[in-house]
């Protein structure tokens, strides 16, 4: 495989890590551990257990008791919009049932213009390279192709990641 288009599958590969971390951040209407952990500097699994008790409550209870003050105005500071119910051992977190129709614009929102800005780079890279005399014109052509070809598994890679979001968030 040509060097450019490595480069730019790697790029590709890492956008799916990245779409991953972010659905794992997407409520569901369910308790989800991973929603703590969304654009944070401490990862609060490292200060606390985290366990969830019922389909929509998520507990919290740091190991160390002195920090239970700082883990809760942290949670009020972060932009998950929950409140945590604090009894003075643990944190609760209750999370609100969605709307259907939240449920869907939620699944929706799943974005594929990285992977195409990916492959617009790759293709401007290599037609430069056919400008820079660096490649041929069958070349150019034939990279282009292996580089649509790899767009279009990543492409099909975010449909069945975000189909199989999309069922999640349907079936609370």
């Amino acid at each position: 495989m040509n060097p450019e288009l490595k480069l730019h599958e790697e790029k590709m590969t890492k956008t799916i890590s990245v779409l991953r971390e972010e659905l794992a951040a997407i409520r569901a209407g369910r308790a989800n551990p991973a929603v703590l952990d969304y654009g944070v500097p401490t990862r609060i699994n490292q200060l606390a257990a985290v366990s969830v008790s019922e389909a929509r409550t998520l507990v919290i209870q740091p190991y160390d008791k002195s920090t239970l003050k700082s883990i809760e105005k942290a949670i009020q500071a972060s932009d998950i919009g929950i409140n945590p119910n604090n009894d003075g051992t643990v944190l609760r977190l209750l999370f609100p049932p969605l709307t259907e129709e939240r449920r869907k614009d939620l699944a929706k929102s799943i974005a594929k213009m990285a992977i195409r800005s990916i492959r617009r780079d790759a293709n401007d890279k290599l037609k430069a390279m056919k400008k820079a005399s660096e490649i041929t014109e069958d070349d150019l052509k034939n990279l282009e192709n292996d580089c649509q070809k790899i767009t279009d598994k990543y492409i099909a890679e975010i449909d069945k990641i975000t189909a199989e979001k999309e069922k999640e968030i349907m079936s609370v």
